[in-house]
């Protein structure tokens, strides 16, 4: 094999494929890129079997051939090299050259045979979303995936289409995230993808409105964005009903201002912070919430300007969970709604009806 390519293009292309290695595998050649050459382009693959992802890059092939490399030393290599046009070349089975200006390296490479084949999927494609539009869904619902797992299933999040709607759901046990967006799409999809392959996505997604392309089979899923191809198995197993979780009817109705709410409560998270629940307390008053928090570092107490509609309430938080969800929404105004001081609370915008979020209280003694 050999060939010549700009740094440029091929630093990218490195990047975007390291993000399915981890590094961590026990099997080598999984800690390894794949490169390839098809006519004039260049083929880059990184895999850990659960995840893999392909990108193409133009380039002038001298000799045909493929080679594997160490991802994370050939990523450094190419980093650090002078901006100029790449040489690289397989000298033997074992090594592969790589010039550019005044350096060279030779490294030492793997068997290409030995690579996992990738899963087969017919490009049947389903259905094609603007990049923006996706690449926001997930960012407003992935901080709610588990962490841990327990439960293997809510370490991904739902993409439930269906109605022309296509909704993305994340739940931990804590809290749920639910942002929905009309699709025109008559194909009913119920899928559960992991948060690490969502998390990766959502970085190579660009905030421009060209589509990608989504297939599904009932192992994988994959996104095809042109030049990049992303695939990713599923998630076994039945998700949890979260519409049985969502409450319907509420006592009160709290309409705020998005960003004072969130620095107050920011404010009052930093007494919190030495215990683990993060724990704050909310009073709900006809026109001022008070947000209190008392911990062996001292205490504090904000106010914050509402609109109330319906009883007084006293409720406790973890601050993380109301945090996460106030910093990710982006209207000036927010509803909250409550039902008692055991009982979720409601998130939503106030005008735009695209998300709903839901957070537990802590249980207090006296309650």
């Amino acid at each position: 094999m050999k060939f010549i390519c700009e740094k440029s293009n091929l630093q990218e292309a490195v990047f975007t494929v390291q993000k399915a290695i981890t590094g961590k595998s026990s099997m080598p050649i999984l800690n390894g890129i794949l490169i390839e050459t098809n006519g004039s382009e260049l083929i880059l693959t990184g895999s850990d079997i659960d995840l893999s992802i392909t990108t193409k890059i133009e380039a002038t092939i001298l000799e045909e051939g493929s080679v594997i490399i160490n991802a994370k030393l050939f990523g450094e290599i190419i980093r650090r090299l002078p901006n100029d046009d790449i040489n690289i070349e397989t000298i033997d089975d074992n090594t592969t050259q790589i010039l550019c200006k005044k350096s060279k390296f030779n490294i030492i490479n793997m068997n290409t045979n030995d690579f996992p084949e990738l899963p087969n999927i017919n490009e049947n494609m389903l259905f094609s979303i603007p990049e923006n539009i996706l690449k926001n869904m997930i960012r407003e619902t992935i901080f709610a995936t588990a962490q841990d797992e327990t439960r293997p299933i809510l370490t991904g999040i739902l993409f439930e289409i269906k109605n022309k709607t296509i909704n993305l759901i994340a739940l931990d046990g804590y809290r749920l995230a639910l942002r929905f967006e009309t699709l025109d799409n008559d194909n009913e999809i119920n899928a559960v993808i992991p948060g690490k392959t969502l998390n990766e996505v959502s970085k190579i997604l660009e905030d421009r409105e060209d589509n990608v392309d989504i297939t599904f089979t009932p192992n994988h899923i994959l996104f095809n964005l042109g030049k990049t191809k992303i695939v990713s198995r599923l998630l076994e197993g039945e998700f949890i009903k979260y519409k049985s979780i969502i409450p319907e009817e509420f006592n009160l109705k709290v309409t705020a201002k998005r960003e004072e709410l969130l620095n107050c409560i920011e404010r009052a998270s930093l007494m919190a912070k030495d215990s683990n629940t993060n724990l704050i307390k909310l009073n709900i008053e006809e026109n001022n919430m008070i947000i209190t928090s008392n911990s062996q570092l001292g205490m504090v107490k904000e106010e914050v300007n509402i609109i109330l509609q319906g009883s007084t309430l006293q409720i406790a938080f973890n601050s993380k969970y109301l945090i996460d969800v106030l910093k990710i929404m982006d209207e000036e105004e927010i509803i909250l709604n409550f039902s008692s001081s055991v009982s979720p609370c409601v998130i939503k915008n106030k005008d735009k009806n695209n998300c709903t979020y839901l957070v537990l209280p802590v249980r207090l003694l006296n309650n």
